[in-house]
């Protein structure tokens, strides 16, 4: 019932809402709120934050996880800054920040790494010169 994907047209005043197909090139941004849940894959969004509760697939350029917002699954981006909490298989081509209250656990990888003191990273860590 749901396992057919689809392309999606939106029209231009639909804001977190991604769009794959569009006259123009425009940056795809999608945010996930506090207090919403979601399960499944992201791709194509050049930009995502979450602050709510995510267990997920992502491919993006650039990942923000907010002081609420937990994420689990297998993640790769450029960029990640991390507020919350992140657990699962992370893969950073440039930098992933973790900031004072944030968390990251489990098998990364990473090109640059800046932990503010009281951030947290637990697991398999290595620093990598190119992530495929």
């Amino acid at each position: 019932m749901f396992n057919k994907k689809e392309n999606i047209k939106v029209d231009d005043h639909s804001k977190g809402i991604i769009s794959s197909r569009t006259a123009h090139k425009e940056p795809a941004i999608f945010y996930l709120a506090n207090g919403v849940k979601f399960k499944g894959e992201i791709s194509d969004a050049t930009e995502i934050t979450i602050e709510g509760n995510a267990n997920a697939k992502i491919n993006t350029n650039k990942l923000i996880v907010g002081n609420t917002g937990k994420l689990r699954g297998k993640i790769s981006a450029n960029t990640i800054e991390v507020n919350g909490m992140i657990k699962g298989t992370i893969k950073v081509s440039e930098t992933l920040i973790i900031y004072e209250q944030g968390s990251v656990s489990g098998k990364i990888e990473y090109g640059n790494l800046e932990i503010k003191q009281g951030g947290n990273i637990v697991g398999d860590v290595r620093s990598v010169d190119k992530i495929e």
